[in-house]
């Protein structure tokens, strides 16, 4: 019996690193019965984690989807990574997924990815869950977990299930919603069994249900007044109540437990099975149809079939596995297809989903259902898939920016184009990794989100093509301009028998405002110079510009006009008033006091409290400009600076060092600003070595 868009959870696995997020998914995998044995993260052999970076450096790398069946309901589960490097992952499962179970270790309570994860989900408005962890660990505190939520995020967590002791002590938990207790397994294989509620835990119980009715009375107007009228709620109302309060995101339930000891995890699904949002519940999707116009589509199976392309893997054995997240409709194999980025038509094949890394095959994947589209060469990342009539597009993923550059070429040259091809894949698959070559540096340019993403990328490449990749500061694409008025002649002559050479033009070179980039005025009166030589004149100043005469950086914001010349009527050309242009414009140039720029970047950093001051100081140690500072909550602040380009090149290395990896930052281009002095001497020996190892080289 195929599964309805009612009976599907998408829920992702999220957290600050090594909360235990993917020993969680195992045991939840083997209360499904999806499994035989849960592993531990040692072993290598856990569900989610399989590949083989993630084994040996024992962290989640990319988004791992699996699912298992409870109480009629699939509930699919995206096991998210925690560290910073990888959170184009993280936006992958967010963009999956109607709810998140959001894990915080019960010693540790709130951390800094933590809270930038909240910030994300409220951004998008998005029901989550808590689970604290590691309760059998020494000073583990459910109560002091709860009340680090309530500091830092102002919103009170709901205990759907509260701990039989703490730490040393835990012995279970107990669920609030269904009286029952669950006694801790005596070892971690053990699959978890109901029992009654111990005594000594039946007020604690009633004072958490008491929680839960009010949070429940809090999705529903008419359960409000009800409760407000008879001080209670039936078993039926309370879940009602509480599944209106999560899909609209008005309560934060929360789960007590252990993942390695298989402890919390039943209570979990059956609150997952019941309450969390299905598919139906998420707000209309964003559309653009072909002209261009807005529109919203809600998950809907009666319609057309449609779905979007949220992560595309490229796997060794199964070749090209893209990912899809079913908006409306439902697909099957053999169906007609077009792609809408590019119009291209085409029939599915195979149809599967996934439990980590072992695909599934499957009749068909209803509306608000995630899958694999294998073997499709056309599909990538953000594309839509439709079978409308008049197809549109869904809203992209809200990637971030990547902010840590490196110049990458191949140790052997004659890899080089290898090593392009073996990278363009690596971002096809991770869109927070993008590869671009700087015509203006001659360099190519890697970027991503950190040195552990990158590392891993080159990591992976050399074990698989035994390529090894030479990565270093990229340089900076610096721009020169002059600062005052200039007036220069010059005359290109050449006589060598037959037709000669010859144009002879003045100019004069004045500077523009900042940003102005490049203006032509024809000043000459009386025919001195043909019309029909302009454009060649054009030519030769665009030529001068590609290279100043500081350290042949592209000079910007000038306005050159010709005011006078002399052409030949013979031996006058295009091709000689262009050399004649470019002769003038540097002649022109050398006499308007030229100076270098640089470009400044507005960099926006989000730091702990407690690293503010060294953050700000270090900023003002790289010619930084502080705009401001603001707390966002959570203990963090948001500083901006303008800071010149140069000073950024290492900060990604720079600020994790500063703040023990709990610091993040983005930039984006402001401008360009003169640089003098030694800094300028600097720039232009830097770019007359790198002339003179290029000539060397050829």
């Amino acid at each position: 019996m195929p599964l309805s868009t009612e009976q599907i959870r998408n829920i992702a696995i999220a957290g600050h690193g090594s909360t235990g997020k993917t020993t969680l998914l195992e045991h939840i995998l083997f209360q499904g019965g999806v499994i035989s044995k849960p592993e531990t993260i040692e072993s290598g052999k856990t569900v989610s984690d399989y590949g083989d970076d993630e084994i040996a450096r024992k962290i989640s790398v990319r988004s791992s989807l699996t699912h298992c069946l409870w109480k009629d309901k699939k509930i699919n589960f995206v096991d998210a990574p925690g560290s910073s490097d990888f959170v184009g992952e993280v936006v992958i499962a967010l963009r999956a997924c109607e709810s998140v179970l959001v894990l915080i270790d019960a010693k540790s309570g709130v951390q800094i990815e933590t809270i930038k994860l909240w910030r994300n989900l409220d951004a998008r408005q998005k029901p989550r869950m808590v689970f604290v962890t590691r309760m059998d660990e020494d000073r583990a505190s459910f109560d002091a977990a709860l009340k680090d939520i309530k500091d830092k995020f102002k919103v009170s967590a709901v205990p759907i299930t509260i701990p039989m002791g703490e730490g040393l002590e835990f012995g279970g938990v107990i669920d609030v919603i269904n009286s029952k207790a669950y006694v801790r397994p005596a070892s971690h294989d053990q699959k978890e069994v109901a029992s009654e509620i111990p005594a000594e835990y039946k007020d604690a119980v009633e004072t958490a249900r008491i929680q839960l009715c009010e949070a429940a009375a809090e999705g529903d107007d008419a359960l409000m007044e009800k409760y407000l009228d008879q001080g209670e709620l039936s078993p039926e109302d309370m879940l009602t109540g509480l599944r209106g309060a999560l899909a609209q995101a008005k309560i934060v339930p929360a789960f007590a437990g252990s993942g390695l000891c298989n402890s919390g995890v039943t209570a979990f699904l059956d609150f997952a099975a019941s309450i969390a949002p299905s598919p139906l519940s998420l707000l209309p999707e964003e559309v653009t149809d072909a002209e261009g116009k807005q529109a919203t589509i809600s998950v809907d199976s009666k319609l057309p079939a449609s779905a979007i392309v949220i992560k595309t893997q490229i796997d060794q054995f199964s070749g090209r596995l893209s990912f899809v997240k079913v908006i409306t409709g439902e697909l099957v194999p053999e169906l007609d297809i077009i792609n809408v980025r590019d119009g291209r038509r085409e029939r599915l094949s195979k149809l599967y989903t996934l439990q980590g890394k072992k695909l599934e095959e499957v009749p068909s994947l209803p509306a608000g259902d995630i899958g694999i589209i294998a073997k499709s060469a056309s599909l990538k990342t953000n594309d839509t898939v439709s079978t409308y009539d008049r197809p549109f597009a869904f809203a992209s993923l809200k990637l971030p920016t990547p902010v840590h550059l490196l110049a990458i070429s191949a140790s052997n040259k004659k890899e080089e184009d290898k090593l392009n091809e073996m990278l363009l894949k690596a971002a096809e698959e991770d869109l927070t990794f993008q590869i671009n070559y700087n015509v203006e540096t001659k360099e190519t340019v890697i970027a991503g989100m950190g040195d552990l993403q990158i590392n891993m990328i080159l990591d992976k490449i050399k074990n698989m093509t035994k390529i090894v990749a030479e990565t270093r500061v990229p340089r900076v694409a610096y721009r020169e301009t002059i600062t005052k008025k200039a007036t220069a002649e010059y005359t290109h002559k050449k006589q060598s028998g037959g037709h000669g050479q010859y144009g002879r033009v003045v100019f004069d070179l004045e500077p523009l405002e900042r940003g102005k980039g490049y203006e032509f005025e024809n000043k000459v009166f009386g025919g001195a110079v043909s019309k029909g030589f302009m454009p060649g004149i054009e030519k030769g100043i665009h030529q001068a510009m590609e290279a100043g005469i500081l350290a042949g950086y592209p000079v910007v914001d000038t306005k050159t006009s010709i005011i006078d010349g002399k052409e030949h009527p013979v031996d006058s050309s295009e091709m000689a008033f262009k050399l004649a242009a470019r002769g003038a414009f540097r002649e022109a140039m050398r006499q308007a006091s030229p100076v270098l720029l640089e470009p400044i970047m507005n960099l926006t950093v989000y730091v702990e409290e407690k690293n503010l001051g060294d953050v700000m100081s270090d900023l003002s140690s790289r010619r930084g400009r502080i705009s401001g500072q603001n707390p966002i909550g959570g203990g963090i602040i948001v500083v901006n600076a303008q800071v010149p380009q140069a000073e950024l090149l290492r900060y990604a290395i720079d600020l994790r060092s500063m703040t023990s990896g709990t610091g993040s930052f983005e930039v984006e281009f402001s401008h360009y600003a003169p640089i003098a002095g030694k800094i300028a001497d600097d720039v232009i020996k830097a770019a007359q070595a790198f002339k003179t190892a290029e000539t060397e080289e050829e």
